[in-house]
């Protein structure tokens, strides 16, 4: 049985929606951020295997928060999935997620991938790469995030707004890593080193290199994949101009954000949530996950698709996620210091 889905425009978050989820015992009921269509194959295997009936509510994710809060004891999300730690966190400080104990998910997760106190998970891996012409740019001088603000660099490099999570958190690693003085001088250099205000999404800014715009920019690793297999024919030749560098490889290793979720305060069948988790962890589900976003499983040893295995091997940093939230708001105020849009 295919999972029952609801979409929660912006417009009516407020008004409340009715969930048209079951929340009878043989359900579970998923608040998703997460709008990718594979996603749906996930659902699909895990009613298979179990016979618990998925029902999916989708939204943006702090909507979705917000509307947890405010239903209260009464709400029926048992489990809330999004992407970037940075948002997880808000949730928990929402107190949105409920502690778990589960002697699967500390076997099968690493270390990094789980919240110290079982609050959260993540279950997929998203590397912010650095992708550069490689007609103008010697990838000598950029081995690592801290590169970026090297002056050499100055009017190269095409980057996001501050307002994106996947920046934040990014900022965040390096407050985590070098302290927050050293942090500000380096978004201070990036900053200096723009090639224009940040507009845009991820893919944009691998377009704004082919175009010439800009010779670095940086993106997590799934957009540049999806450029090479668009079937627009400049999207491709885009993706096919430009060269990407996994950073930081003989220091911390790449950055790696994640894809997450946990049970929900209240969830009202917690005994399905924990086992809907569960089963995100196992190698079924982590192949999925690598199929169908080209994300990398969470788990070690598990297949990749054919352009993430022809990367190789690479040292991925292993700062436990959670940091990556505490770090946020720290992060957030260097942005505005520096004057980062």
């Amino acid at each position: 049985m295919s999972p029952t889905r609801l979409a929660m425009p912006t417009s009516v978050l407020l008004a409340g929606i009715a969930f048209t989820g079951n929340a009878l015992a043989d359900a579970v009921n998923i608040y998703s951020a997460r709008h990718y269509d594979s996603d749906q194959a996930l659902y699909e295997a895990f009613t298979d295997k179990t016979g618990i009936e998925v029902n999916v509510l989708e939204g943006d994710s702090d909507q979705l928060i917000e509307r947890i809060r405010r239903e209260g004891a009464a709400s029926p999300a048992d489990v809330m999935l999004t992407v970037d730690a940075g948002r997880l966190w808000r949730a928990e400080q929402a107190d949105i997620f409920q502690r778990i104990d589960s002697d699967v998910l500390d076997e099968r997760l690493p270390d990094a991938m789980r919240h110290p106190e079982g609050k959260w998970f993540g279950f997929s891996q998203r590397v912010r790469a650095i992708f550069y012409d490689p007609n103008d740019i010697d990838p000598a001088h950029l081995q690592r995030y801290e590169d970026l603000a090297d002056p050499r660099f100055e009017g190269d490099v095409c980057i996001r707004s501050s307002n994106n999570i996947y920046n934040q958190s990014l900022l965040a690693s390096m407050i985590a890593h070098h302290g927050e003085e050293e942090a500000e001088a380096w978004a201070q250099g990036v900053v200096d080193n723009m090639a224009r205000a940040p507009e845009g999404g991820d893919t944009d800014q691998i377009r704004g290199v082919a175009s010439g715009e800009c010779d670095i920019a940086v993106a997590n690793h799934y957009y540049y994949v999806r450029l090479l297999e668009f079937d627009d024919v400049d999207d491709r030749a885009a993706a096919e101009s430009v060269e990407i560098l996994l950073p930081n490889q003989e220091g911390r290793g790449a950055h790696v954000n994640v894809g997450g979720a946990g049970v929900v305060a209240d969830a009202p069948n917690r005994d399905n949530a924990i086992r809907f988790l569960e089963f995100l962890a196992s190698d079924d589900a982590q192949r999925l996950f690598a199929a169908g976003n080209h994300e990398f499983p969470a788990v070690e040893g598990i297949e990749l698709d054919d352009v993430l295995a022809s990367w190789g091997d690479f040292k991925k940093d292993d700062l436990n996620i959670s940091q990556l939230g505490e770090h946020n708001p720290d992060a957030i105020r260097i942005f505005d210091r520096v004057g980062w849009r």
